[in-house]
C-alpha cells in the first residue's frame, strides 16, 4: 500500500502524507510481527515463568534427577542370588553311559548363591548414589539460571528493539517531511538543487536505518519466541531497575546460591563418595552357597554347603590404585572449584564495573547530551519564527536530537544486557517462576 502525494500539493497536506507513511510503516511492521504469533505483548515475568516452564533443557536435568533417584535404592539392595542347576559325573561307556540314575557317582544338583556385601559397603553405595542425585540437582539449577538468563537477554533485546524502532518511525517521518519542504523551497527558489539531494540522500539513509529497525525487532522477537517456546508478537512492561545485589554477596554465600559453584561442590561430595566406596571394595564380598544333590533310588540325597572368598593377591595394583584414582579425581574436583570461585568472582567485578560505568555514561548522556541537543532545536525553532535561521537548521537539530536519543538508547541496551547477566547468574528463592525447580531439587 502506498500513499499517493500531489506533485504541488500544499507543504501541511504533504506533512499530513508524511504521517500516514509513518503510520502505515508501523502498521506493517505489527502485521509482519503477527507472523511470529498471536496474543497480547508478554511481560518480563511472563517470559521467565513460560520459559521455566516450557525449558527442554530443564526437563531433561528432571528426568536426570527422577533417574538418580532410582539408582539411590538399587545401590542400597543386594545383588540377585544366583539359581545354579546341574549334572555331576555322568557315564559315557559302559552298560549305564548316559543314565543320570543308574550310577552311583551321578548326582542331580540344585543350589542357590549370593554374594553376600556389607551393610557398611552398602551404605556407602547409596551415599554415592545420593551425591550423584544432589549433581543432578545441581545441574536442574544451572540450566535454570541459563534458561532464565538468556530470557531475560532476549525480552530485553525485543523492549530496545521496539523503541528504537519508534524512534526510527518518528525520524523517517521526520526526514520525509523535511524532503517535502526542502522541495517546495526549492520550486520557491529559496533552496538549491544540492539541498534537495542532500536531503535525499540522509532520507535514504534513515529508510535504511528503519530497515534495520524492523529486522532487529524481529530477530529479537524470534529469539524470545525460541527461550519461553511460544510465537510472540511484542513485549511490553517497563524495563527493571538496573540495579543488582549480586556483586554484595561473599564467597561464601555465592557458594549456596551461585549455580557454577554448586555443581563444583557436588563434584567434590561425588569424588569424596566414590573414594569411601573404592576404600571398601580393599575388602572382598564373600560369596555363599548350598546345593541339594539327588543320585538315583537306591542312594542317599546330599547337602553341600559352600562359601567362595576371593583372593587379592595384588592389592597395591588393583584395589588400592582404584581407592588411589579416586582420591586424586577428589583433589581435581577441590582445584576446579578454587578455580570456578575465582572465575565467577572476577566475572561479578568485571560486570559490576561495566554496570556502574555504563550507568553513568547512560546518566551523563541524559544531564548533558540530551538537555543540549532540546536545547538546540529550541533555539532553532525560535531563529527560524524569528526569521533569523532556515528551516533547514531546525530540521538539522531535530535529525540531532533523535540521533542522540538513538545513541542513548543503544547505550542503555548494553547496560541492561550487562545487568542481565550478572543478575540472573542466581535463583531468587521468592521468585515463582523458580518454585518448580525448588520443588524438584528437593
Amino acid at each position: 500500500m502506498f500513499a499517493v502525494i500531489p506533485p504541488r500539493a500544499s507543504p501541511r497536506v504533504l506533512v499530513s502524507a508524511a504521517v500516514r507513511v509513518g503510520f502505515l510503516c508501523v502498521l506493517l511492521v505489527t502485521a509482519s510481527g503477527s507472523a511470529y504469533g498471536q496474543g497480547a505483548g508478554l511481560t518480563l515475568e511472563e517470559a521467565l515463568a513460560q520459559a521455566t516452564n516450557r525449558s527442554a533443557a530443564i526437563q531433561a536435568s528432571e528426568s536426570s534427577i527422577s533417574a538418580s533417584l532410582n539408582a539411590v535404592i538399587s545401590a542400597g539392595e543386594l545383588p540377585d542370588p544366583v539359581l545354579k542347576l546341574g549334572i555331576d559325573s555322568v557315564p559315557i561307556e559302559g552298560p549305564m553311559r548316559y543314565s543320570v540314575s543308574r550310577d552311583s557317582m551321578t548326582m542331580r544338583r540344585i543350589g542357590i548363591e549370593q554374594e553376600w556385601v556389607s551393610a557398611d559397603k552398602r551404605g556407602r553405595r547409596e551415599r554415592l548414589a545420593d551425591q550423584q542425585v544432589n549433581r543432578a540437582r545441581a545441574d536442574l539449577i544451572l540450566q535454570t539460571a541459563n534458561t532464565r538468563q538468556q530470557t531475560a537477554i532476549a525480552w530485553l533485546n525485543a523492549a530496545y528493539a521496539q523503541r528504537a524502532l519508534q524512534l526510527s518511525n518518528v525520524l523517517m517521518t521526520q526526514m520525509t517531511e523535511e524532503l517535502t519542504t526542502t522541495r517546495a523551497s526549492y520550486r520557491g527558489l529559496r533552496a538549491t538543487a544540492v539541498d534537495v539531494t542532500q536531503t535525499q540522500m540522509l532520507r535514504s539513509q534513515t529508510k535504511d536505518s528503519l530497515f534495520k529497525a524492523q529486522q532487529d525487532l524481529r530477530s529479537a522477537l524470534i529469539s524470545l519466541s525460541r527461550w519461553v517456546a511460544a510465537p510472540v508478537i511484542r513485549v511490553e512492561g517497563k524495563v527493571p531497575s538496573l540495579h543488582s545485589k549480586v556483586s554484595s554477596l561473599t564467597l561464601q554465600e555465592l557458594n549456596r546460591v551461585q549455580p557454577e559453584l554448586l555443581l563444583a561442590e557436588r563434584e567434590i561430595s561425588i569424588a569424596d563418595a566414590a573414594t569411601a566406596v573404592a576404600t571398601s571394595n580393599r575388602s572382598p564380598n564373600w560369596t555363599w552357597g548350598v546345593t541339594y544333590q539327588q543320585r538315583g533310588s537306591q542312594y542317599q540325597d546330599m547337602v553341600s554347603v559352600g562359601v567362595s572368598i576371593p583372593l587379592p593377591i595384588a592389592r597395591a595394583n588393583r584395589q588400592d590404585r582404584d581407592v588411589a584414582q579416586a582420591a586424586a579425581m577428589g583433589n581435581r574436583a577441590r582445584f576446579i572449584l578454587r578455580e570456578t570461585q575465582r572465575g565467577v568472582q572476577a566475572d561479578i567485578e568485571n560486570l559490576s564495573t561495566a554496570l556502574a560505568n555504563g550507568r553513568e555514561r547512560v546518566d551523563s548522556l541524559n544531564t548533558t547530551l540530551l538537555p543540549a541537543a532540546e536545547r538546540q532545536v529550541g533555539l532553532a525553532t525560535a531563529a527560524y519564527k524569528a526569521s533569523t535561521g532556515s528551516l533547514a537548521y531546525v530540521f538539522k537539530a531535530k535529525r540531532e536530537l533523535l540521533d542522540a536519543k538513538l545513541q542513548i538508547l543503544e547505550l542503555e541496551l548494553d547496560v541492561a544486557q550487562i545487568w542481565a547477566r550478572l543478575e540472573y547468574q542466581i535463583i531468587p528463592n521468592n521468585d515463582e517462576s523458580t518454585q518448580r525447580v525448588s520443588h524438584a531439587a528437593d
